[in-house]
């Protein structure tokens, strides 16, 4: 391992050079490649080279020992080898996790789905509130949030909503998020305090491009229809809804949050492609024999993987038995904590089928 990690800092280095040559920076296209090369392994350079240091320093820490140092100096120059050398255990299993295979998906924007499950008006109401946190946690990250599509309820639920999260690592920040998101809370219409238990599916799809999904016409059927709910006067009055169906798969989109139908049609295609890609990545996956599939990332909507108890002011993950007691700050789209640890938790996994 440490072999192959000298060849990476070598090439890192080479690229540093290369982004420094009048070539590369008369070409902005070339600078801009190189710049995403070198982004992409400066972490694991950086890691290797803290590691290296730390080596270098107990190796220099051991040699004391040979000065035969009196015995407080030899207490204190023991209990240094003893966190030096925990240090560099810690540093040599962050290596192996970080020269773990990189999820394709990472970089790309996402396409979020949003549903209210079982509960009625509170699961509405529920809905509505993980679409605010994780438009906030988008805002705080500076990415870019679009609606595809929504269909209110009038009490300030949703029933359902669609929209799009762009901005670099969308997808491997909120990958996790796929599953049950389930509620405990006493409902503002109860008059007796009854805490009331309700749920809302939350699904997470990379945005994919035209060479990765192929969508043959005659597989489709594409109707039009009146729009309803907001919308202002074309409400209606002009056919700017559509519907997809996907003919192999059953596979329905509806759009109808743009006054255009050509923008609606665009929208459509975009949820489907996603929809696709993810189907059959996971049909894929499925498939493959004698696979280690991980739990954490496995996306399944059936699961439940989260409890949000407001009368205790916790969120409870359940996959890796994670419970954080700031449900305010959390549902204000302070997630990074939990999405850390469903990170460490999915890396330490695949590690674990890697020695397997």
């Amino acid at each position: 391992m440490l072999e192959r990690l000298a060849k990476i800092e070598q090439q890192y280095i080479e690229l540093e050079e290369e982004m420094a040559s009048d070539e590369a920076i008369s070409n902005p296209k070339k600078m801009q490649e190189l710049g995403r090369e070198r982004a992409r392994l400066e972490e694991l350079v950086t890691l290797y080279r803290q590691y290296q240091k730390s080596v270098k320093t107990l190796e220099d820490t051991m040699a004391m020992l040979d000065d035969r140092p009196d015995e407080e100096m030899l207490s204190l120059v023991k209990q240094e080898i003893d966190t030096l050398e925990s240090d560099i255990e810690k540093q040599y299993q962050d290596l192996k996790l970080a020269l773990l295979p990189k999820d394709p998906n990472d970089e790309k924007d996402i396409i979020m789905e949003i549903r209210s499950g079982t509960g009625g008006e509170e699961a509405g109401l529920f809905a509505a509130d993980l679409f605010r946190m994780y438009t906030r946690y988008a805002q705080i990250k500076g990415w870019a949030t679009d609606i595809i599509d929504i269909n209110e309820i009038g009490s300030g639920g949703i029933r359902e909503v669609i929209f799009e999260i762009r901005g670099r690592g969308a997808f491997s920040r909120l990958k996790y998020e796929s599953g049950v998101h389930r509620v405990q809370r006493v409902p503002e219409t109860e008059s007796q305090g009854r805490i009331h238990t309700s749920a809302a599916t939350v699904a997470v799809l990379p945005e994919v491009d035209d060479v990765q999904i192929d969508i043959k016409e005659s597989d489709l059927r594409i109707d039009t229809y009146r729009a309803s709910g907001a919308g202002g006067q074309h409400v209606n009055k002009t056919e700017s809804a559509i519907r997809i169906t996907h003919l192999p798969t059953g596979m329905v989109v509806s759009c109808q949050d743009e006054k255009s139908q050509l923008k609606n049609k665009e929208q459509a295609f975009r949820v489907l492609k996603s929809r696709l890609y993810d189907f059959y990545q996971n049909q894929q996956a499925a498939e493959r024999a004698g696979a280690r599939k991980s739990q954490i990332g496995s996306g399944d909507r059936s699961e439940r993987i989260r409890t949000y108890n407001f009368p205790q002011g916790r969120v409870t993950d359940h996959r890796i038995g994670l419970t954080l007691y700031k449900l305010e700050a959390f549902i204000d789209g302070d997630m990074d904590e939990m999405l850390d640890a469903l990170s460490l938790a999915e890396r330490s996994e695949l590690l674990a089928g890697e020695s397997d």
